[in-house]
């Protein structure tokens, strides 16, 4: 029998560089309250949203992606001919087939990487870098560049009143390298399919097939509020605390939270049961930015990095949490 050549990666992997990109219409809620009944007070109080950013016809999802990757990469220090893999998180992404990942590629000159999309909703960030954190260490690949990127504004039902105000839209990237010491934790990660209805599409693209009846609205993403708040504030706690568990380090050893942007309340739940000490930096993108799904943790650290509320080396706890319903968290370095 054969004996297969182990595989030969680098010791450890590290996120070297982070990059964003947020379209240029800033969206108030003003304008979500010309379609609803509503009042600003109300969405500030329930979800600690001000803003959003919504995409222009030419911001596509491969464009705004290609913006926050190239970012990335000149924060990594790195060329784009050194990207061995490209992984792109979305739901809002239209086509099949071929995957949004290869255009994107492309028009890096990211050379002929690995390619290819995930769906795993609001999680897909940290699914995509446990992915590219297991290809550095294998050796499939030098450099891996991953993409959380949402257009959600185009399934956003504007006369909803429970979701009309959450999405937003933009791109975030990081790049995924070698290192000589652990600097991306173990992955505590799942799903909960018994509860995927709670947060879903409202109606499948099966109803646009050929001699199917179209509904009388675009498709959209919907939510049991209530049971989604219960669940992220409940459960995704015990999820960031394995994950705390499994670095080895207390919420003590951190610097910098960055959950997943859904809503200012849930953050804020989720830092007091998990009674993180006042000196820990907390990510809330969401009050300008919106819940942006796959791209609010890299969005938000981003953000931190740039506005120096976060620093190089510090120690993050990350985890999203969503549609499906997934969930994903690891403490990292930062950049």
């Amino acid at each position: 029998m054969a004996k297969i050549k182990p595989s030969q990666g680098a010791a450890y992997a590290r996120i070297l560089g982070v990059g964003g990109y947020r379209p240029t219409r800033v969206v108030p809620n003003e304008v979500i309250l010309e379609k609803i009944d509503s009042s600003d007070e109300w969405i500030r109080s329930r979800s600690g949203i001000a803003t959003r950013h919504w995409a222009s016809p030419e911001e596509t999802v491969a464009a705004m992606s290609v913006e926050a990757g190239g970012k990335a990469i000149a924060d990594a220090g790195i060329t784009p001919e050194q990207i061995g893999a490209v992984i792109v998180s979305t739901v809002s992404h239209f086509k099949q087939t071929p995957a949004v990942a290869t255009e994107i590629a492309d028009k890096l000159g990211a050379g002929k990487p690995a390619a290819f999309d995930i769906s795993a909703g609001c999680a897909g960030f940290g699914y995509g870098l446990t992915l590219a954190k297991g290809m550095v260490t294998d050796g499939s690949a030098e450099y891996a560049l991953v993409i959380g990127v949402e257009r959600l504004s185009d399934l956003t039902d504007l006369e909803d009143r429970a979701t009309a105000f959450l999405f937003g839209d933009g791109a975030g990237a990081v790049v995924v390298g070698p290192a000589k010491e652990p600097a991306i934790g173990p992955t505590v990660w799942g799903s909960e399919g018994d509860k995927s209805e709670t947060i879903k599409q409202t109606e499948s693209w099966e109803a646009y097939r050929e001699g199917g009846v179209a509904p009388a609205k675009f498709p959209a993403i919907t939510q049991e509020g209530q049971a989604v708040f219960r669940w992220a504030v409940f459960e995704m706690a015990k999820v960031a605390q394995q994950a705390l568990d499994a670095a080895g380090i207390t919420a003590d050893d951190l610097d910098v939270f960055i959950p997943h942007q859904a809503n200012m309340r849930i953050i804020d739940s989720m830092v007091k049961t998990l009674k993180l000490p006042e000196h820990v930096t907390v990510a809330r993108d969401v009050e300008t930015t919106g819940n942006t799904s796959a791209a609010s943790i890299p969005l938000a650290m981003e953000r931190l990095l740039a506005t120096g509320e976060a620093k190089s080396g510090d120690t993050a706890l990350v985890i999203g949490f969503g549609a499906g319903l997934v969930y994903a968290a690891t403490v990292v370095t930062l950049p």
